[in-house]
């Protein structure tokens, strides 16, 4: 018997569905017609791309809901533009690309789609993870994470893949555990080298405990980073305006505005 699918009645489908083909309508027009879109290729467009998705994920941090739309607006068009030029090459177009992505959330999720049962999240990614290995020929189960990822997302992935092919710890404790036992070893090491390999371990593990508790460790180190950044500015204008320049100034100074800039945070 056929699983039940809910569906909702899109009033806005329709406007949806013309603003991506006002989309496709506007770069296949500048395509032709602009010397600056018609040069461009592949290649030339990856670090822009690139760009825009640390772009976009500024703004999804700020939580700016019209710089979010924005930056999706600047997504979707490379994702429109990737297409079209691979369309004049005959390779695809991207009805072609929409397909297959369709195809694949409907393979992935056969507790959807099929008959197989998932009643919680850990299920949904386990489920995700073997069907995926399967798709990609059974490459092994880390074969998928992009050699080019910045490290700390890296090892965000190489954990989730290898909890989906179930080798985790079962309690957030034993993982803290192991935060323990790598910061010590990282404590006691002397060698320079070797310290170099243990503090990777350290933070190794506390990327796997925050995974543990819920949290996006790259989200919240740039949350750090924007915190430090709002309150290194503070301190640096503030203390210039009392003629004061960092340089001379001792430590204690300068925590006395930054505690300020803590107070007007809070």
């Amino acid at each position: 018997m056929a699983k039940e699918i809910k569906r909702e009645k899109d009033p806005k489908r329709e406007e949806k569905l013309a603003a991506f083909d006002r989309l496709l309508t506007v770069m296949d027009e500048l395509r032709l017609n602009c010397p600056w879109d018609m040069k461009q290729s592949w290649g030339s467009l990856r670090h822009l791309t690139i760009e825009e998705v640390y772009e976009l994920s500024d703004a999804l941090i700020d939580n700016g809901v019209d710089e979010v739309k924005g930056e999706l607006g600047d997504l979707f068009l490379h994702l429109v533009f990737y297409s079209r030029i691979a369309q004049e090459k005959n390779q695809f177009h991207v009805g072609d690309v929409l397909n297959q992505v369709c195809d694949k959330l409907i393979s992935r999720h056969p507790h959807i789609y099929a008959d197989v049962e998932a009643n919680d999240e850990a299920a949904v990614k386990a489920n995700w993870e073997q069907i995926k290995q399967k798709e990609k020929g059974n490459k092994g189960v880390l074969g998928g994470v992009p050699r080019t990822l910045p490290a700390l997302v890296k090892a965000m992935r190489i954990q989730e893949k290898a909890r989906g092919a179930g080798f985790d710890w079962d309690e957030p404790e034993q993982v803290w555990e192991k935060v323990e036992e790598e910061l010590e070893e990282f404590k006691s090491e002397q060698d320079a080298d070797k310290k170099k390999d243990e503090f990777g371990d350290l933070l190794f593990s506390l990327i796997n405990y925050a995974r543990f508790q819920g949290i996006n460790p790259e989200e919240a180190l740039e949350r750090t980073n924007k915190k430090f950044i709002r309150r290194f500015n503070y301190l640096e204008s503030e203390s210039k305006k009392e003629g004061k320049e960092l340089k001379d100034m001792s430590l204690a100074e300068m925590d006395e505005y930054w505690n300020a800039a803590k107070k007007i945070e809070s």
